[in-house]
């Protein structure tokens, strides 16, 4: 444990791209000050719609291994140099959306034994010691499948690291507060005029909306707003981001907000203590020095 950094981030995604678009400001943050970021991918995201005409050719295998390399490029913009893709590459396939015949995949992460994945897991925790998890609600944001069964590892995984003796002391779920969406959006319609997309999305489009009473933390990421933008662009198969780095488009075109204010939902270990009722550091109250 002496050769750890006091401060130990873990994040459990399920592609390459969840987690530029939901924690590419925190993990910047974090990485830059010191602390030890970690991100485990559960897949390789190879069912994902390629946005550029240039790379539509990519799918299957010859996607996920391009997907990769996008994913290490993003992480270089944040300063991450931390990033496992969960049981090795390639162990668990993308799932595709849910209720499609992908789903019924034997090799896909949504078939995967959820004992199984959390040992994987596990692994990690063990040799990292995260103080912080980061995930999923139990829908997943937004009801991907992979996104749901990220979630239950990861909890089953924190579950197996407390009868260990190797305890994550925070659980945090990815959140955006709905009056902050509801705000964004109403930026975004005076804005699109402007843009190069032709149309947004709706505020159901984005994973994680809640009212702003289950909000506890929020993580000002203004200062790594920059790198956040570039790590997304990084996922180019997947996503493009609007000059300016404001606004970005997934595979539906659908104009959506790039949120530098990360929000999350304490759901174990102790809020660490607040002026105004949020926590603006995810090591609130924990003795990281």
């Amino acid at each position: 444990m002496t050769d750890l950094p006091p401060r130990r981030l873990l994040l459990v995604h399920a592609h390459p791209d969840d987690e530029s678009i939901n924690n590419g400001a925190t993990m910047a943050r974090y990485a830059a000050d010191g602390a030890r970021v970690t991100l485990v991918t559960c897949t390789l995201g190879e069912r994902g719609e390629v946005i550029p005409p240039g790379l539509a050719h990519l799918s299957g295998a010859a996607l996920g291994a391009h997907r990769r390399e996008e994913l290490a490029a993003a992480m270089r913009a944040l300063g991450v140099s931390d990033v496992r893709l969960l049981g090795g590459a390639g162990r668990y396939g993308d799932s595709g959306m849910m209720d499609t015949a992908d789903n019924d995949d034997p090799g896909c992460f949504w078939q995967a034994d959820v004992e199984t994945a959390a040992r994987q897991l596990l692994e990690v925790i063990r040799e990292v010691r995260p103080q912080v998890l980061v995930t999923y609600d139990e829908n997943g944001g937004y009801g991907h499948p992979d996104h749901i069964q990220a979630h239950r590892v990861a909890l089953r995984a924190a579950e197996l690291a407390d009868a260990e003796g190797v305890p994550v002391a925070k659980v945090y779920f990815n959140r955006v507060p709905r009056a902050v969406a509801e705000d964004a959006f109403a930026r975004l319609e005076e804005d699109l005029p402007a843009l190069p997309f032709d149309k947004a999305a709706e505020i159901a489009d984005v994973p994680g909306v809640v009212d702003g009473a289950l909000i506890t933390t929020a993580i000002d990421g203004g200062p790594y707003a920059d790198a956040k933008a570039t790590a997304m662009r990084a996922h180019a198969t997947q996503l493009e981001v609007a000059p300016g780095g404001r606004y970005f488009v997934l595979s539906n075109h659908l104009a959506q907000p790039l949120f530098t204010t990360e929000y999350y939902q304490l759901v174990r270990g102790e809020r660490g203590e607040t002026s105004d009722g949020l926590e603006r550091d995810l090591f609130a109250g924990l003795e990281t020095d």
